[in-house]
């Protein structure tokens, strides 16, 4: 493909001359001569980088590869180490170089040893799972373009290390950092495709094995019971359906994940000039290769999209063009089923189907080990998708000599996610979001937040998720199934019956998962906001209903982040006469709709305590009394100055720690009420005085005052400085999510693990350039020493965003422009 490039290029060449000293200070990059029409086609691939503010990069490319290029070289510049540690993990090689033992940093999978992560991925590597993906035809496989771009992305990456030299201390001088190719940045899609599926299944899948004959030189296996014990090879535990519909519903609750997300379209009729807003907000590890990166793609009159992406991924998942922006929050929807297995009496590795047996594909792997020898172990594949011994701790899934269990996971065939940005990318509006995420089916675990330029919006759950209609689990659940089905959407079918298969709809790309049509969606309403809760409040004055329980809940009670988001939204639509500011408010807003809901009861109680104090869990007594007016004088907010929500968060977390839900609230959940309610703290519930009083004691131990800002002990310390830190945790509900491991002796939170990481807030004033506020929060660079390790880190602390340069004269007329022509030697 050859396109117009060549005023752009032309213009970003007289500016590259006259800029040619200072390109010198771009990080991690090199600049040898101002790019021109005959630099950029001689040699192999390259493209034009211009660096504007914060280090974010406008990649300019003639076609895909070079884009690719330009893409792959630009984010290891900033992110080789955290790339090169992923790859390492999609080789199967972390054993190799880290130990067997070790755990994975958990960002392309939920494998909890090195070990067992390395068994899975490199079974997938030798099974020619990625290549077979690769190969399939568009669009059940990637379109040629994604190809493209994929190949160029490793090149680019290659490049990069092949030109410059890594400073980064994570990774420098190290063994692993090397080359790549196409297959190793397609095994990194996969790998995220499957994060909510196989990928979470990852130490149940290594550790399947067939159980031992009694009698046998190996002699019986013996394997843990759920409630302890060991059980009979042969027949296995009787399973507690009670445990396993709680051990399922706590497996598959977003609201435990970390990923999570709020995103809000307002439509045209809510804003000030009558065309769309939206608000995204993305809750992603600030750590590890889960981390957002920010850049512009540019081919002139084919692609222009700004926004971010997942580190390795060579397009833009979430952002905003000249005439539509999108987020994504995680979906409820269950991606996984699971087929219960009859096994043939004669052979634990075959299984009957209709009374047919067949036998099971085995999948031998052996993983080097550092300092030990090599490590064999043997996976079983079944026509379902690879058995399994356990989803978590909780929920075991034995296999013994008559039953086994496979999972199905649809998105193990899914390599379209990529395919689906791009084409969100092209977008013009909410409908052709909606075209795009209808043609390429690729969405593996997100729902989709749009709004436009016209004033349109969109909420849809369009992701890719097994068939498994009521209908079918009402014919074919085993009794494991009757249980965790309607706690999780998790389906347990029976293996052994064929009219069990699951079927396919007309309009879907892939068989056995549900067309787009069946998708929950909503347009062009007021609002369409979504905060990782089912479809059913998008919009709670249009409730989403009738769709099958794997894709979420109806009529069920909603978090408190999603209760505190549509009370705001809804009174944000309602107001009236909406801005881009208006939405850059509501993100630090740090409203707590916890404390709105029970801080005054909370304080009401201590007053009452008889002397102030409460008997803390040790059997102490405590005194309280201090805590009562702390508790009454806060204002509600976590903001980094506000005194008392250091102590409120504490006693919160306590007290809903060990107290059930139904024993809080005086008001219970009312389904024609399900924002306002459960409400009314029971200010007699015993476990009141006892979380105050730990709170208390806990506080004081480490020396913090009881009205301590919240800031002073909620932080991130970058470069030696102390950043704080505003936002809060799930349990507060705070629109800002902010989640940090409390550690007295560091001084309280004193670094952040999760929570808001790309924030954008987008409009349009009529004009051809989008008015967008960005902030990356923990900043584009993971090197230390960067200039762009810290920085949007310290505007995120301090509440600033960065204005976004999408149009080519605000890219060319930034007072930090540098531009780069990164280039592929031949």
């Amino acid at each position: 493909m050859h396109l117009s490039t060549r005023p752009i290029l032309r213009r970003a060449a007289l500016v590259g001359a006259a800029l040619l000293a200072a390109t010198a200070a771009v990080p991690q990059a090199s600049a040898s001569a101002a790019p021109d029409d005959r630099t950029v086609a001689r040699g192999g691939l390259s493209a034009v980088i211009r660096y504007t503010e914060n280090g974010i990069p406008h990649i300019l490319a003639r076609d895909y590869a070079q884009l690719g290029f330009g893409t792959g070289w630009a984010q290891a510049a900033d992110q080789v180490c955290v790339l090169a540690d992923g790859f390492v993990t999609v080789a199967g090689e972390r054993s190799r170089w880290f130990g067997a033992d070790a755990a994975p940093d958990f960002s392309l999978s939920s494998a909890t040893r090195n070990l067992s992560s390395d068994l899975y991925f490199k079974g997938v590597r030798e099974s020619g799972t990625v290549e077979r993906l690769l190969a399939t035809p568009a669009p059940a496989g990637p379109t040629e373009d994604l190809k493209e771009l994929t190949r160029g992305w490793a090149a680019g990456y290659n490049a990069w290390l092949a030109r410059n030299e890594v400073t980064d201390p994570a990774c420098k001088g190290a063994g692993w950092v090397r080359p790549v190719t196409t297959a190793d940045v397609a095994a990194r899609a996969f790998a995220v495709s499957v994060l909510g599926g196989q990928g979470r299944g990852i130490d149940g899948i290594t550790a399947a094995q067939p159980p031992v004959a009694a009698g046998s030189a190996a002699g019986p296996t013996a394997l843990p019971r759920a409630g302890g014990g060991a059980q009979d090879p042969a027949t296995g535990p009787a399973t507690d359906p009670v445990a396993a519909a709680e051990a399922a519903r706590e497996f598959f609750d977003t609201g435990r994940y970390d990923m999570g997300s709020n995103a809000v379209a307002f439509a045209g009729s809510t804003a000030a000039n009558g065309r769309g807003l939206l608000l995204g907000n993305p809750h992603y590890p600030w750590h590890g290769g889960r981390r957002f990166w920010q850049f512009q793609q540019t081919i002139p009159g084919e692609l222009n999209v700004s926004g971010a992406s997942l580190l390795g991924t060579a397009v833009v998942s979430i952002g905003f063009n000249e005439k539509v922006a999108w987020s994504h929050t995680v979906a409820t929807g269950t991606p996984v089923s699971l087929h219960q297995l009859a096994l043939d009496p004669a052979d634990p590795t075959a299984y009957l189907v209709d009374g047919t047996p067949e036998r099971m594909t085995r999948r031998t792997v052996t993983v080097p080990v550092a300092g030990g020898a090599p490590v064999t172990r043997t996976q079983w594949w079944t026509r379902y998708g690879p058995v399994v011994s356990a989803l978590g701790p909780g929920l075991p899934l034995p296999w013994t000599a008559q039953t086994a269990y496979a999972l199905n996971d649809p998105n193990a065939a899914n390599l379209r996610g990529s395919d689906t940005a791009l084409a969100m990318g092209k977008a013009r509006s909410v409908a052709g979001i909606q075209d795009a995420l209808k043609r390429t089916q690729g969405l593996p675990w997100v729902n989709t937040v749009a709004a436009d330029s016209a004033g349109g919006t969109l909420f849809t759950q369009t992701q890719v998720l097994p068939r498994i209609t009521d209908e079918l689990t009402a014919r074919c659940s085993t009794p494991l199934g009757r249980a965790t089905y309607p706690a999780s959407g998790l389906a347990v079918l029976d293996g052994s019956r064929g009219d069990c298969a699951i079927g396919s709809d007309p309009d879907a790309v892939q068989p056995g998962v549900f067309g787009p049509g069946k998708a929950p969606t909503l347009r062009d309403a007021p609002y369409a906001e979504n905060s990782n809760d089912s479809a059913w409040l998008a919009n709670a004055d249009r409730p989403l209903t009738g769709y099958e329980r794997v894709w979420g809940t109806v009529a069920t009670a909603r978090s408190l982040r999603t209760r505190g988001a549509v009370e705001d939204v809804s009174a944000m639509a309602s107001k009236g006469r909406l801005t881009v500011a208006d939405l850059q408010k509501q993100q630090f807003a740090n409203r707590v709709p916890a404390g709105d809901l029970a801080a005054a009861d909370a304080a009401k109680a201590c007053a009452a305590l008889p002397g102030g104090t409460a008997t803390a869990g040790d059997g102490s007594a405590v005194d309280v009394s201090a805590a009562c007016g702390v508790l009454a004088g806060w204002d509600r907010t976590t903001d980094s100055a506000s005194r008392g929500a250091l102590l409120f968060d504490r006693f919160w977390r306590r007290l809903t720690a060990s107290t059930p839900a139904k024993d809080l609230w005086l008001v219970p959940f009312s389904a024609a009420d399900p924002v306002r309610t459960p409400r009314t703290l029971d200010q007699a519930a015993p476990g009141i005085g006892r979380a105050l009083a730990d709170t208390v004691a806990e506080l004081r131990a480490a020396g913090i005052a009881l009205d301590a800002p919240l800031g002073e002990h909620q932080f991130v310390v970058r470069g030696g400085r102390k950043l704080p830190v505003g936002g809060g945790t799930e349990a507060l509900g705070v629109w800002n999510k902010t989640e940090a491991p409390w550690n007295a002796a560091a001084g309280g939170y004193p670094e952040v693990t999760q929570g808001s990481s790309h924030i954008q807030a987008v409009g349009w004033d009529g004009g051809r350039c989008p008015v967008a506020r960005t902030l990356l929060t923990y900043s584009q660079s993971s090197n230390p020493g960067s200039p762009y390790y810290a920085d949007q880190t310290r505007m995120y602390s301090e509440e600033r965003w960065v204005t976004a340069r999408f149009c080519e004269r605000d890219i060319l007329t930034s007072p930090k422009l540098k531009v780069v022509l990164a280039r592929e030697r031949r």
